[in-house]
This record gives structure tokens, C-alpha cells and sequence, in this order.
């Protein structure tokens, strides 16, 4: 049998050249990945669709559950072509911008209202904040001229910031509505919102995955500094929450991200929203064979501040060692989660809220694992709401989710301490379901003569109704 790691912290990476084939994607979910992410600012349709069936042939080949997440581009801002080595901007030099293709003497720009929101003073900030420029001119129209401030090599379609700059583009782009229609007919579970501002940009992607007659769940994307000023509504609104610290840490001075970080982190532990830190976690294995020390410390402390999931970018798209990221990410998470104090952040219901009954069972089914020191709590869910909320108390013991629900199946890995999710049969009583979820994890190996195991879920279990059951059961 392969051994798989499971860590109660999940792994996302992002696919791209480095990771196209079959063998390294199953080398990738041996090492412990959970979520891949289909990056939709790069590669075609056709391709995407040949990894969707590949990471799902390799599913069925190992027996898991992972889930895809398709990350849309948004409004993103990116200069044009440029040679293959790209341009040297020297420091003090004048660079001209321009909204139009056919110029020759100037940097285009995709922004059609650039000229036209910008003013004297404001900075452009080139790949990340790597070069920086700041406004000397503008014609209102179409082209901006700047001093560049901070000087560098400017590449092919790097992204370019406008902190200070009022930007006009909609949350959901011509391509990203393009991109959409892809997304809901082809085998994806999660999918991300760049850039998003308010709550309002979350409803208005929900509605066209309604429309579509989809099920999707949204995580929103925080890169502005509107967003996070925003940050309680759109957690409210949202699915997940994606912390990506590369354009954050442009938008915002870079010294607020490490508190922003974890001041939504708590944030989402306690409304039950799964939180995602990305960019940079292990930036130097893009070229090296193991992370800086530095680096260690980046993610020893995102899974100490309680971080569902971490994601690799450029380490596992282009980078020389993708499955070695990986390995490298899952043994620092799983020396960390050796350390009791990310465990039992046990919350109270608000009494006589919405989901007090759910909520309340899922706060005792907590606290009982961690009393008796169970091996595994279970949660029979079908909307999944019981596995979101009882991972939020961040208990010691394994959660295993059984589901009629096979589309949930692919959605729970992103989850903290949702170690397996499995399917169920209908059974017209929650008896014989516990048995069975039983023998399902003692074949597993999980459970064994003796160990104790708390159940929750709800009764008559056919009505899938709210989690009102919890039940202690030692097993024989």
C-alpha cells in the first residue's frame, strides 16, 4: 500500500510546465498535497482540460479525494510584450506608458483608463514592487509618462500596481466571464476571485454560479486594501478567504502583512471560513533544493496561527523542484502540528443564533474528543456546513467526513483536519451508519479495538436536517 501523508494543515500547489505530467502530479499527492490550483492568468483551455483528467485518473489509481482550484485573473494589470530578455529601466531614466498596441516608443499597458485615473505623484509599481516609477505626466487619454524611482529589468506581461491610483475595472473581467463558463462545465470544485474589493463582488459571482446551475464554492482573494478594510463582510459572504500576500504586500507597506495575516486568520477560524496564505512561502526552491530558514519560520508560523491551507506558487509551476516544495512544506507542517497550542481553539455558540443547534453539537463533539482523548471525530454531512464548523475548534483528534453528497468528496480536502472524506450509502437510520463508518476506517487502519471515536450528525438521518446528534462510542 502507498503511504500518503495527510497533514491536518493542507497543501495547495499551482500546476504549470513543471508539473504537466502524470508521474508528477501522483508524486505530488503522495507527498502530501491536497488542493492543486489551476492558475487562469497563464495556459490554455485544452491543456486544462487534459490535467482535470489527468488528477482525476490519478484519484481513482490511489483511492483519495483532492480538489481542484481555479484561481481567475480578475482585473489584473500587465504590461505588454516585450523581448524575450526584457528591458533594463535605469534609475532616474524617463519611461513612457501607453494604452495603445501600436506604439513603438513606449510601454503598453492593458488598462484602457490608465492615463485617464492617474495623476502626478502617484507610484507604478512593476513585478511585485520589484521596480518602481511614480507619474510626471499624463495626457488624460492614453499616455503616462515616470521617473523611475527604484530601476530594474522590466519583463513580458508582469503585473504592474497602482496603489495610490482609483482603478476602474470590474471585478469580473471579459476573460474571467469567458473563463467561467469553462469553469462550471468542467470537474472543478473551488474557485478564486482576484482582487476582490467588497462583498458585492462576491454575490455577483455567486449569482452567475447559480445561473449556471453549478456548485461552486468561492474563496475571495485579499489584494486590496479596500478589501481589507472590508474584511468582515466578505468573510460573511464568502466560502474562504485567500491571504495573497504578493500584490497585499504592493497594495498595503509591506510591514502591516504579517498583522493583516493574522488578524484574519482569527477572523476566519471564528466564523468557520477556511483561510489560505499564499505567495513566497517557499520562494527560494523555485531555484534551490530546500527553503531558507526564514522561509521555515514563514510556515511554522502560519500553522501555528491556525491557517487551514498554505499554498506553493512558482515553486511547483516553474520551478526545479516541485515535489521536493511539496515534501519540504509537509515536514515542517507536520513538526509543527506536534505543538499542542494550535489545538482546541474551542468557541461558544452565540446562543439562539441561526446555527446554534449545529453549532453547539459541533462545539461539544470538540470538547469531548478532546476529554476523552478520541481518535477520530465523524460527521455524516451533505452540505458540509457540521465538517466547516467543527474544524474551526481545531480539535487534536482526526476528522473523517462520510457524504451522499460526491461533490462535497473534492471540496473537504482544502479543510482543516478533514484527514479523508468518504462516500456513504443511504441508510434509514444513523445506527447503522455509525456502524459502518466504523468498519469503513478500522479496514482503513484508523480505528482499532478500543479506541474511542465521537460521531455527529442528524436524525432522522434521511431528512438531512441540521446536526442535532453526537454520539461516544468505543469501539469493539
Amino acid at each position: 500500500m502507498i503511504e500518503i501523508f495527510n497533514s491536518k494543515t493542507k497543501i495547495i500547489a499551482t500546476l504549470g510546465p513543471a508539473t504537466s505530467n502524470r508521474e508528477i502530479l501522483r508524486k505530488m499527492i503522495i507527498a502530501g498535497l491536497d488542493v492543486f490550483r489551476l492558475n487562469f492568468s497563464h495556459g490554455d483551455y485544452e491543456e486544462k482540460v487534459r490535467i482535470i483528467s489527468l488528477i482525476r485518473s490519478i484519484e481513482e489509481e490511489l483511492n483519495v479525494c483532492v480538489a481542484i482550484l481555479a484561481d481567475l485573473q480578475g482585473p489584473k494589470i500587465r504590461l505588454g510584450m516585450l523581448p524575450a530578455n526584457g528591458i533594463k529601466l535605469e534609475t532616474g531614466s524617463e519611461v513612457v506608458f501607453s494604452t495603445s498596441q501600436d506604439s513603438s516608443d513606449s510601454f503598453f499597458i492593458n488598462y484602457d483608463k490608465f492615463a485617464v485615473n492617474t495623476k502626478l505623484g502617484d507610484l507604478i509599481l512593476i513585478d511585485d514592487g520589484k521596480i518602481k516609477l511614480k507619474v510626471t505626466e499624463t495626457n488624460k487619454k492614453d499616455i503616462v509618462k515616470a521617473k523611475v524611482i527604484v530601476g530594474g529589468v522590466a519583463h513580458s506581461r508582469k503585473g504592474v500596481n497602482l496603489p495610490d491610483t482609483i482603478i476602474e475595472l470590474p471585478s469580473l473581467t471579459d476573460k474571467d466571464l469567458n473563463d467561467m463558463q469553462f469553469i462550471v462545465n468542467n470537474d472543478i470544485d473551488w474557485v478564486a476571485l482576484s482582487f476582490v474589493r467588497s462583498s458585492e463582488d462576491i454575490i455577483n459571482l455567486k449569482k452567475l454560479i447559480r445561473n449556471n446551475n453549478a456548485d461552486l464554492n468561492i474563496i475571495a482573494k485579499i489584494e486590496k486594501p479596500e478589501a481589507v478594510k472590508n474584511i468582515d463582510s466578505i468573510i460573511s459572504e464568502t466560502d474562504g478567504i485567500m491571504i495573497a500576500r504578493g500584490d497585499l504586500g504592493v497594495e498595503v507597506d509591506f510591514c502591516q502583512v504579517p498583522t493583516i495575516q493574522k488578524n484574519i486568520i482569527t477572523k476566519c477560524i471564528s466564523a468557520a471560513k477556511p483561510v489560505i496564505i499564499a505567495t513566497q512561502m517557499l520562494e527560494s526552491m523555485i531555484q534551490n533544493f530546500a527553503p531558507t530558514r526564514a522561509e521555515a519560520n514563514d510556515v511554522a508560523n502560519a500553522v501555528l496561527d491556525g491557517a487551514d491551507t498554505l499554498m506553493l506558487s512558482g515553486e511547483t509551476s516553474v520551478g526545479a523542484y516541485p515535489v521536493e516544495s511539496i515534501e519540504a512544506m509537509e515536514r515542517i507542517i507536520e513538526y509543527t502540528e506536534a505543538n499542542n497550542t494550535i489545538y482546541h481553539r474551542n468557541q461558544k455558540p452565540g446562543v439562539f443564533s441561526e446555527d446554534y443547534l449545529p453549532d453547539s453539537v459541533c462545539y461539544n463533539a470538540s470538547l469531548m474528543a478532546e476529554q476523552t482523548k478520541a481518535k477520530a471525530i465523524v460527521t455524516f454531512t451533505y452540505s458540509g456546513y457540521t465538517a466547516f464548523r467543527l474544524s474551526s475548534h481545531r480539535p487534536k483528534a482526526e476528522i473523517y467526513a462520510f457524504t451522499g453528497n460526491d461533490k462535497l468528496l473534492r471540496k473537504l480536502p482544502l479543510i482543516w483536519g478533514v484527514i479523508k472524506t468518504f462516500h456513504i450509502p443511504n441508510f434509514d437510520n444513523i445506527d447503522k451508519a455509525i456502524n459502518y463508518s466504523i468498519e469503513v476506517l478500522k479496514s482503513k487502519k484508523v480505528l482499532k479495538t478500543g479506541d474511542l471515536v465521537v460521531h455527529i450528525g442528524s436524525t432522522p438521518i434521511l431528512a438531512r436536517d441540521r446536526t442535532n446528534m453526537i454520539k461516544l462510542t468505543i469501539v469493539d
